[in-house]
């Protein structure tokens, strides 16, 4: 208590020279402080608005609460507790977190020559992100490779290929592959030896990836791909013969499976383009029937947009009966397809001033329950229906949930939703009703796991910049950029009106910091007064 006095009593001096000093300044001075004061204020908002955009969060939020809390005592977080049945709520839904935020490979995805080359010529932008680009050629090094590879010239050239990031040294080592082909060739795979004769035996994945990255129309992507089915559909059938003997031929079969049916999906993707649908329906009813563990490549919902484009709906409800279980992974194609069956029986006669007075029908009901439950699984889907967003070429990869899906969603279903009288109008009056029903903050979902919180960091990795990327929920601006804004504006204020008014404002300042030393004066007064005089001239001169 006497160090406080005594920093008051010594402080009393420099208060009188204060007064002096702030009478001596001119306005000039008021002017450079004020303007400074300005531009640094100005320029941390700038920075804090570049760092909330870039990272989603204040970055003086986030020292503060990363450096400064444990320095004035933050709260510890408490040992975790073996056993605990929190704890094991809160890892289970961290595991489902991770799970939802998985990039998954978009099920109709465009044919790079083809097509999303094409918008490159057109309007000089990239359509893929280089991050999107990798992990297609992570998957085609997965899907198209295996260790006896080494074993064929033409499929060790291959391999490079996948790994080039040149897409004419791809193509280039395609036609090189092929080249090899030409020759006869013999490789041991004990216990017998197999020959591999001509060109059409062992180069499918050449034809794959000439057809995928050099045709630059679908027909000739399609003339590709017949050529890469002869050659799967033999190395294949010789696969079969040898795959007991050990696990190299199970690897080679597993390789030569892939191939097969990713040839025979694709040449169902022509058709479909070409508008030959219903030989698309057959080709993915045969490789679903043919293969139906490979349900993870989601073949089902190239299906499901050929089944809506032929406008058979009972067959899209037989396919959701099927796929649209409690216990299979949803996505948005599944929810929104049944959101659009319920909608089609209700929607023609649909009013909003009717329903408010008469109330919802069953029918009516259950689409609009489907509605919010589409909704609630991917809540940026309806922008883009509603045209409320511009559409992009979808992405290679999606993430569930996410813009990105979105995005391939409404690309290639959009049609199907104008095709049905007032399913958009129906959508419009009810989709922003779901989030009445989602708590806030998002600690738990209505009908789904609670929505994500890592699907915008990777949908800005896999849509192009020149792409909005919608975000859920929207992230309300953090205090500091609000307090900077503020202090930036009224610093600029005060040095336009200095400026301006420079006798006016240097009386005023005068005043304020006046106003502002009154209490501390009052206060050494008081001091003086009660101290004895002795002792107080003993402190002033130290």
């Amino acid at each position: 208590m006497f160090f406080v006095l005594l920093v008051f009593i010594v402080k009393k001096p420099a208060a009188a020279d204060l007064t002096v000093f702030l009478s001596t300044l001119t306005p000039k001075f008021y002017v450079a402080l004020t303007g400074t004061s300005s531009l640094i204020s100005g320029l941390i908002f700038i920075f804090e608005w570049w760092y909330f955009q870039k990272y989603g969060t204040s970055f003086i939020e986030q020292v503060s609460v990363s450096h400064l809390r444990p320095l004035i005592g933050g709260v510890e977080n408490s040992p975790p507790v073996p056993g605990f049945s929190a704890n094991n709520g809160e890892n289970e839904t961290n595991r489902q977190s991770l799970s939802e935020c998985k990039v998954w490979r978009n099920p109709l995805n465009l044919f790079r020559g083809a097509e999303y080359s094409r918008y490159t010529w057109v309007t000089g932008k990239e359509p893929l992100t280089y991050y999107d680009m990798n992990l297609s050629a992570q998957d085609h090094q997965t899907f198209f490779t295996c260790d006896t590879d080494s074993l064929r010239p033409s499929d060790t050239v291959m391999q490079k290929a996948w790994r080039e990031r040149n897409p004419q040294a791809r193509i280039k080592a395609a036609y090189q592959a092929l080249e090899l082909n030409n020759e006869k060739y013999f490789f041991l795979l004990q216990p017998t030896y197999f020959s591999i004769w001509n060109i059409c035996l062992n180069c499918a994945t050449a034809y794959v990836l000439l057809a995928e990255e050099e045709a630059t129309t679908i027909i000739d992507a399609e003339k590709y791909f017949k050529q890469a089915l002869k050659a799967g559909e033999t190395v294949y059938r010789k696969s079969q013969h040898c795959h007991p003997q050990n696990s190299q031929h199970e690897a080679q079969l597993r390789r030569d499976t892939n191939v097969l049916v990713y040839v025979k999906r694709r040449l169902a993707m022509c058709a479909r383009k070409l508008g030959r649908i219903k030989e698309a329906v057959k080709i993915m009813r045969d490789l679903m029937k043919e293969f139906p563990l490979l349900s993870m490549l989601n073949i089902h919902e190239n299906l499901l947009e050929a089944l809506l484009e032929l406008q058979a709906y009972a067959d899209v409800q037989a396919v959701l009966a099927k796929y649209d279980d409690i216990s299979l992974p949803k996505s948005a194609a599944i929810c929104y397809t049944a959101a659009l069956l319920k909608a089609r029986a209700v929607s023609d006669r649909f009013s909003p001033e009717t329903a408010s007075r008469r109330g919802l029908s069953t029918a009516e009901i259950n689409a609009v329950e489907a509605i919010h439950r589409a909704v609630e699984f991917n809540p940026h889907v309806p922008k883009y229906l509603l045209e409320m967003k511009s559409l992009i070429l979808p992405p290679e990869h999606i993430l569930k949930r996410g813009d990105s899906e979105a995005v391939a969603y409404a690309f290639f279903h959009l049609q199907h939703w104008k095709r049905i009288e007032g399913a958009l109008n129906l959508l419009h009056c009810t989709w922003e009703g779901t989030f009445r029903m989602i708590p806030y903050p998002l600690e738990k979902g209505h009908l789904f796991y609670p929505y994500p919180s890592c699907t915008e960091t990777a949908d800005r990795e896999l849509l192009p910049t020149f792409h909005d990327v919608s975000v859920y929920p929207q992230k309300e601006l953090p205090f500091f950029i609000h307090f900077t804004a503020g202090l930036c504006s009224f610093s600029a204020m005060l040095a336009v009106l200095t400026h301006q008014f420079p006798e006016l404002m240097v009386i005023f300042a005068k005043a304020f910091f006046g106003m502002l030393l009154s209490p501390f004066n009052f206060i050494m007064e008081k001091i003086k007064r009660f101290m004895p005089s002795s002792l107080w001239h003993q402190l002033t001169q130290i």
